[in-house]
């Protein structure tokens, strides 16, 4: 029997080498400036029922660096409320 983790056509784990998009939310606000330290992700205030959370979003190259961006905000202290792969954005012209 094959294992899940031996499936490389799997919808929830994307194939080796390709960039996915995320979000991820994590309580309290952090300034533009902290885009430095994230990069390749983008900063946006306001999101939340109360708007006191920061949402930053953008192209991950592989679990790795996802993983390195999530112990970044662990060092800065932040708590993580959620992290979601976003759909593919659409070319031009589809």
């Amino acid at each position: 029997m094959k294992s899940p983790a031996s499936d490389r056509s799997s919808p929830s784990r994307p194939a080796p080498g390709n960039s996915n998009r995320y979000e991820i939310r994590v309580a309290g606000r952090m300034d533009a400036g902290w885009s430095d330290w994230l990069p390749g992700m983008r900063i946006e205030r306001g999101g939340g029922s109360d708007g006191a959370d920061t949402i930053l979003r953008g192209v991950v190259p592989d679990q790795s660096a996802l993983r390195g961006i999530l112990c970044q905000l662990w060092d800065l202290g932040l708590t993580v409320i959620e992290v979601r792969r976003l759909p593919p954005a659409k070319r031009e012209g589809e």
